[in-house]
């Protein structure tokens, strides 16, 4: 084996490592090879350009609003499924109520979904199909009441979606009270 064939698998190999930590601690882009298409050294790969941080919420946290969007949905009698997603969309927590639909888990997760990915209510984003009707074709959204964005600065790092009550209303309510059990 050369020594440029040794480089080349050296970088490649520190760029597998930046993917694989990326996994854990955020996005990463990494480029095996120097604009002279030698290879890059291995600190290269993982340098400060290279990467993007974002705030995502803690299980323990996810946790805390989905537990506290339920007890708000007890009080009221009422029979729901609760789901938290992180800002990348992905479930952190489900908690399906007593009694609960065995619709309600999913139309939980899409709701939250929906209001992470557009960093709005869903009963507001339901509001937006009369102007834009195919908006409820994208996979993986419900445009229904019961969704909520969990904010920081602004920039939304999670969602809370409930559904199972009889109105989207009340869904949206016990979300709210999920996203507010965080600022506790």
């Amino acid at each position: 084996m050369n020594l440029t064939t040794k480089n080349k698998k050296l970088a490649l190999s520190a760029t597998a490592l930046a993917i694989a930590a990326a996994g854990t601690f955020g996005v990463v882009t990494a480029n095996a090879a120097n604009a002279t298409g030698t290879a890059a050294p291995a600190a290269a790969a993982a340098s400060g350009h290279n990467l993007t941080i974002s705030t995502h919420l803690t299980v323990a946290a996810a946790t805390k609003a989905a537990q506290a969007a339920l007890n708000e949905a007890v009080k009221e009698n009422q029979k729901v499924s609760v789901a938290v997603v992180d800002r990348d969309g992905n479930t952190l927590v489900t908690l399906r109520g007593d009694g609960a639909g065995p619709q309600s888990p999913e139309s939980a997760e899409r709701k939250a979904y929906t209001a992470v990915s557009w960093n709005a209510p869903t009963s507001e984003l339901a509001k937006r199909l009369a102007q834009t009707p195919n908006l409820k074709d994208i996979p993986g959204t419900l445009f229904l009441a019961g969704g909520a964005p969990v904010q920081v600065k602004g920039a939304p790092v999670a969602a809370v979606g409930v559904a199972g009550a009889p109105s989207g209303d009340l869904d949206e309510k016990f979300a709210q009270a999920g996203v507010a059990a965080l600022g506790k």
